[in-house]
């Protein structure tokens, strides 16, 4: 395999993109868990407390997915520091761990994504129940 300068420079969009999204997921959580907090406070639930404990775990796999997220960013810079210095070997190891770092990351997007149907489901049952009692 040949690689260029622009070769790590192609993943900067997805990247980019990636950690917007990321940011954007994180925002609309943290909304959520002042709501939740708020509600719970006025009126103690279980339901509230399990979705708080969902939303907690939530906010920890997206802290790990823009954590990895940044390392590959970082990592592509790298690569593309080394390419320029001529360090060619060094520079495609340091961007297969870029593109590795970036399975991570978009690994614990699906797995969050995957928690986050739990929650929609733990609310579901929520008005299961009161349309049921």
């Amino acid at each position: 395999m040949d690689i260029t300068l622009t070769t790590p420079a192609l993943l900067f969009p997805a990247l980019s993109l990636l950690l917007l999204a990321y940011t954007n997921r994180f925002l609309v959580i943290a909304g959520l868990i002042r709501d939740l907090h708020a509600r719970y406070k006025k009126h103690p639930n279980r339901i509230i407390i399990g979705q708080l404990d969902n939303l907690r775990s939530r906010v920890v796999m997206i802290r790990n997915m823009q954590a990895y997220g940044i390392a590959s960013l970082l990592l592509c810079v790298f690569c593309m520091f080394l390419l320029f210095a001529g360090q060619v070997r060094a520079g495609e190891y340091v961007f297969g761990l870029s593109l590795v770092l970036m399975m991570l990351s978009l690994w614990l997007s699906f797995r969050e994504i995957l928690v986050s149907i739990d929650a929609l489901n733990l609310q579901l049952s929520d008005l299961e129940e009161k349309v049921a009692g």
